[in-house]
């Protein structure tokens, strides 16, 4: 089975914790299923579950071409010249990215709201983009986004691969089988 997750804000992407963070064992009360791929505690949106291995490695194994797809909102205004380097690719500490695909998504309204919202500062604007990667890299549009002088705000996974957060309340989830997922793979 594959589990799709909208992962709220400050939930960490594991069953279990030593802090006293929030866990995905809050919202998933499934035996068995594991993450398929990361999404950082402040970062939010779609995080797949499964517990089928070979799902699991189609999604996010070493050799998995499944992309995923983020609205950021970031600090400053977004132009012509941030996504053509983002489109390039950036030299981050751990090496070039790869190119991403990327479009500005201007004013949008919020998905959902945040809890706790993001920091406003009225002299400082800011803007929505989105971003289409292949890699997964620790924290890569949040470091992609600073390296072409935009600092991450907020950032929510809207997709991977086939598969959208789209009707999936926050903290809710959806299941599919393996057969659907696998087929929405291949398609």
């Amino acid at each position: 089975m594959l589990v799709l997750f909208n992962k709220p804000f400050n939930v960490l992407s594991q069953f279990t914790s030593d802090a006293h963070a929030r866990t995905l064992a809050e919202f998933i009360d499934i035996a068995d299923v594991y993450a398929a791929g990361r999404l950082d505690a402040d970062s939010e949106g779609l995080l797949l579950l499964t517990d089928n291995g070979a799902l699991q490695a189609a999604i996010a194994g070493n050799r998995s071409t499944v992309t995923k797809t983020y609205w950021a909102q970031v600090e400053g205004v977004s132009s012509d010249e941030h996504l053509a380097q983002l489109r390039r690719g950036v030299l981050l500490k751990d090496g070039p990215t790869q190119p991403a695909m990327c479009r500005l998504l201007g004013q949008i309204a919020e998905p959902w709201p945040r809890l706790p919202p993001i920091r406003v500062r009225k002299n400082v604007p800011d803007s929505w983009i989105e971003l289409t990667i292949s890699e997964g890299r620790n924290r890569q549009v949040r470091r992609m986004t600073a390296a072409v002088g935009l600092p991450t705000l907020r950032l929510i996974r809207v997709a991977v691969g086939p598969w959208r957060v789209e009707r999936i309340a926050v903290g809710g989830l959806r299941i599919i089988s393996d057969d659907e997922a696998f087929a929405a793979l291949r398609a």
